[in-house]
């Protein structure tokens, strides 16, 4: 079977909220893909409600492409306690933990969130911009950690 990088992850020890490389793919031909897991919230412990989550994940996928170069795809974990990004190249975990607080700063100051219509998402009314603010403060005010094992800050 199988071996899942996340499953392996014991979720008792992690510290959240953090930023982790989670994994590293070079294919036979140089491309390098890299993802992060950018925990939000104690495993076990907590998780975004829906709403919350969904929003996030909108202005993520938005803004943190205007800090960050070559993103694939950031998508919400289904624990509900953060995201994973997956991008081309490889950047430390200082750099994309710099770039999500830049971002996180940025929805807080956001009146509006992108792709919310029938035609750009396929759940456009489970959206809470004011419950997207609120954990993106917790993360921010509690400081996202460079290491998911002790609080580490750049």
């Amino acid at each position: 079977m199988a071996k899942v990088e996340s499953f392996e992850l014991d979720h008792n020890l992690v510290k959240a909220p953090y930023v982790r490389v989670a994994g590293v793919e070079k294919s036979g031909k140089g491309s390098i893909v890299q993802k992060y897991d950018l925990r939000f919230l104690q495993p076990n412990q907590d998780a975004l409600p829906t709403a919350a989550l969904h929003t996030l994940e909108h202005l993520l996928a938005t803004y943190l492409r205007d800090e960050l170069e070559g993103i694939i795809d950031i998508s919400p974990m289904g624990c509900r306690t953060g995201f994973y990004l997956i991008k081309w190249e490889e950047d430390s975990p200082e750099v994309v933990a710099a770039a999500l607080e830049k971002t996180l700063q940025r929805v807080l100051e956001t009146e509006d969130v992108p792709a919310v219509s029938p035609t750009s998402c396929g759940n456009y009314k489970d959206h809470s911009l004011f419950a997207a603010k609120e954990y993106a403060k917790i993360v921010l005010e509690k400081g996202l950690s460079r290491d998911p094992f002790e609080r580490v800050f750049a």
